[in-house]
């Protein structure tokens, strides 16, 4: 039995942060600066604030400037948009993340929708969101751009591959879909509530699965020499010590008989994210200064 390949995208991505690093020195050498990120964390949700840290120190360590805002979770709406508004206006930032999600009290999508678009370094903007759809250069959402990095490294040209979806949200899926389209894939989005979906995955040359449900996709679903970009994390308490682990949308290891290749969970397209909104950072940062974006990104 053939074992399909596990596509490494740890490596891949610290590739990428040494090739957003050759971007920022070259950056400051034209600007006189350094490109800036601020991340906006409120409350003290323990996943976000480690993420949030693991953000910073990967910005610094590309050469950039990291700004992190630090809010406690009864903060004020009013007062977290004075906040974007104040970045928004902060010549030494060039990208503006705010951590999601937000306290109950805070309604996200008016957050999100104040934030400058040209800052919109999460891509979440429904400007960013129109660009990307209507086919204009834009600042595209982190994740989906990394799914897309790593299949164009792994099969080439994608042009006339059939492509499944599984998830429709704004932050994956959609993007997703769209980013495939202008790669002149055939696209089918899939669902939770898609009727036969198991048919419909086995089409596919290419399944992106990013539903949130553990182990949704079986491995009998796939079409036999497929590629696989798992994006799922999903925490499932069944080990004998009670911490339980970690697994994708995908059930891994029936599919790996079935695979050309897929990435793992944890360590495929986890690290992905980061190191792309490093370079969506680089990249905001040229056009604000109004340089053409590095070769490469």
């Amino acid at each position: 039995m053939t074992i399909g390949k596990i596509i490494d995208g740890k490596a891949f991505a610290a590739g990428l942060r040494d090739k957003v690093a050759e971007g920022v020195a070259a950056f400051a050498a034209q600007a006189g600066r350094k490109p800036g990120l601020a991340v906006v964390l409120v409350g003290e949700d323990p996943a976000s604030a480690v993420y949030v840290r693991n953000k910073g120190k990967m910005t610094v360590a590309t050469g950039m400037e990291s700004y992190e805002f630090k809010r406690p979770a009864s903060i004020g709406a009013d007062d977290l948009l004075d906040l974007i508004e104040e970045l928004n206006h902060d010549d030494r930032v060039d990208g503006i993340l705010v951590q999601l999600p937000l306290p109950a009290h805070i309604d996200e999508s008016a957050v999100l929708a104040a934030i400058d678009p040209a800052k919109d370094v999460d891509g979440f903007h429904v400007v960013n969101a129109g660009k990307l759809a209507t086919g204009q250069e834009a600042l595209v959402p982190c994740t989906p751009l990394g799914c897309i990095m790593l299949l164009k490294d792994e099969l080439g040209d994608l042009t006339g591959l059939e492509a499944v979806v599984v998830g429709r949200s704004n932050i994956v899926g959609k993007p997703m879909a769209q980013l495939l389209l202008a790669e002149s894939c055939t696209v089918t989005i899939a669902h939770s509530r898609t009727r036969d979906i198991a048919s419909i995955v086995h089409r596919a040359d290419i399944v992106v699965a990013a539903v949130g449900r553990a182990e949704m996709v079986k491995g009998e679903w796939i079409k036999p020499g497929a590629t696989v970009i798992d994006v799922g994390i999903n925490r499932v308490a069944d080990t004998e010590d009670g911490k339980g682990r970690i697994v994708g949308d995908v059930a891994t290891a029936e599919a790996l008989a079935h695979v050309r290749a897929i990435t793992p969970v944890p360590g495929g397209v986890g690290p992905m994210t980061i190191a792309v909104l490093l370079r969506n950072t680089l990249v905001a940062a040229h056009a604000r200064a109004g340089l053409a974006k590095p070769d490469g990104l």
